[in-house]
């Protein structure tokens, strides 16, 4: 264990005052903290500068997140030896600092790598989860892409030293009512700047999904699909998967189901492609198909933390999915004990409570 390390919070901000004493309550085990924020109209300043955090304040036009991150990591002391970037909707268990100190090895660790908890459920279980590395070196590293921005090593040592925690767990409780419109604009920016870039292009398209610009994500979601770069088996399913998807909204059910075939193809041992295929199928009523592909998911074990990976491939929901095909099949027995499994998720969950007892009195009423 190394206690002679210097560790440094830093962040940008803007009109985040209700999360702010969370925040730093969470944060304070490290030595300094720096927030720069970039034009709050609220208390956020006030409330920062109370706790004793150095705060910045400048404007950025045109507003570019890497812009942003990069000007915070400009001010922090030059001998600190660890930096963690984290946004002020962000939260540390207690005993953080700890945990970075017992992996990380001085003048030879540039980066550690912990789980990130993108959205915490309403049943209070962790949601989408994946490994982050925003934890990094003082020295030799920069923000780049306007939005989705990359930390990016520029130094000289060896980039494959990289810690590991697995037990640092950072969560995130994002603002439902805070606007993302931006990050369209941003988005074809970044591509607009690096147009082979597979990665950036993949976000594009699927922003476009999101704004329901079917035919643009359809289009883009292809290109990303072309690129030379564009390697990563997780990150193509998904493309395929989505325009899957974008087609089952244009009522294209041919052509989805090609693409959602084509995705379980891509990358065969992640649940997510054949989560959606059976969707697909249950929402097309072919509900023995649906079974078929439900069961082949159960088939893999193993749950791969990346951005990728879906909550709703390791709950209750494919579940819900074979009991409800069993139901319209008219096979009770079976509806009846896959909605048991489904009830071990969600112990009181009024809506699979209610489909046990249909199903119970079903299986009752055919004796």
């Amino acid at each position: 264990m190394s206690n002679n390390l210097k560790i440094c919070i830093y962040a940008i901000c803007k009109n985040e005052e209700k999360f702010v004493d969370r925040w730093y309550n969470s944060m304070k085990e490290a030595d300094e903290i720096v927030v720069v924020d970039t034009g709050s109209t609220d208390n956020s300043v006030q409330k920062l500068k109370a706790l004793g955090i150095k705060v910045y304040q400048k404007i950025f036009s045109p507003w570019r997140f890497d812009d942003a991150r990069n000007y915070s990591m400009s001010k922090i002391s030059s001998d600190i030896d660890i930096c963690m970037s984290t946004d002020l909707d962000e939260v540390f268990e207690t005993g953080w600092r700890k945990k970075i100190e017992e992996v990380w090895i001085k003048n030879k660790t540039i980066q550690l790598r912990y789980k990130y908890v993108w959205n915490v459920l309403e049943n209070g279980q962790d949601g989408l989860t994946f490994y982050y590395e925003k934890c990094h070196a003082r020295h030799g590293f920069k923000w780049i892409y306007p939005v989705h921005e990359v930390l990016t090593y520029m130094g000289n040592l060896k980039t494959d030293n990289i810690a590991i925690a697995d037990n640092l767990v950072l969560r995130h409780y994002p603002d439902a009512n805070k606007s993302r419109a931006q990050y369209l604009s941003l988005l074809e920016l970044s591509v607009k700047e690096n147009p082979e870039n597979d990665r950036n292009t993949h976000y594009l398209a699927r922003e476009y999904m999101f704004n329901n610009h079917l035919d643009k994500a359809i289009k883009m979601f292809k290109k990303h699909l072309s690129l030379k770069t564009s390697t990563w088996k997780d990150e193509r399913s998904a493309s395929l998967r989505y325009i899957g998807d974008c087609y089952f909204k244009k009522n294209n059910l041919k052509q989805a189901e090609k693409y959602y075939k084509k995705a379980i193809i891509e990358c065969i041992n992640t649940r997510e492609p054949y989560l959606a295929l059976a969707k697909f199928y249950y929402e097309t009523k072919d509900y023995i198909m649906c079974i078929i592909i439900i069961k082949a998911m159960f088939e893999i074990k193993t749950r791969t933390l990346n951005y990728m990976s879906q909550s709703d491939c390791w709950n209750e929901i494919p579940y819900d999915l074979l009991y409800m095909s069993y139901y319209y099949l008219g096979n009770y027995k079976d509806a009846y004990d896959y909605c048991i499994k489904a009830l071990t998720f969600e112990p009181q969950n009024p809506r699979i409570k209610n489909n046990l007892i249909i199903f119970k009195n079903l299986l009752d009423s055919s004796h």
